[in-house]
């Protein structure tokens, strides 16, 4: 495993975790030249599972997309990596156990959108405007409303 912070290839395992009731290896790795600490997750990946984008097009299905989108939408929020790890494992093991071949976009959103909605509020409103394509104010504001008529 390549080292994020010098780019060495040389390190060793210090600590390995079964995560997500056994579907993945947690593993806290250390740099045998620089000495930093890193972690790396092993998970099964599906290959044959492909999103349907809004134009239409087709492409693998990437876990790590996912979770980089809920990392930007929970930044500087007070909601711990755990927490996203969970939201992600949660969503990824529905998708995968409802669909085979295919699933959409919009359908990943949706679930994606309810999860963080649960978590944390700005997170949410966040990931929506990116995913709802929010044009203007007045569509935050709406959205804003439905989460106090909601409470």
């Amino acid at each position: 495993m390549k080292c994020p912070h010098c780019g060495c290839l040389d390190d060793k395992v210090v600590d390995s975790r079964i995560t997500r009731e056994g579907a993945g290896v947690r593993r806290r790795r250390e740099c045998m030249k620089c000495v930093h600490r890193f972690t790396t997750y092993e998970t099964i990946t599906r290959e044959d599972l492909k999103v349907v984008k809004r134009n239409s097009l087709r492409e693998d299905f990437d876990r790590d997309k996912l979770r980089d989108g809920v990392e930007r939408a929970c930044w500087k929020r007070p909601v711990s990596q755990d927490d996203i790890d969970k939201l992600v494992d949660e969503v990824v093991s529905a998708i995968e156990s409802e669909y085979d071949k295919e699933v959409s976009s919009r359908e990943i959103g949706k679930r994606v959108i309810n999860a963080l909605r649960k978590l944390d509020e700005v997170a949410f409103v966040r990931f929506a405007s990116v995913y709802r394509r929010f044009e203007d104010v007045e569509e935050f504001i709406t959205e804003i409303k439905k989460i106090e008529d909601d409470k």
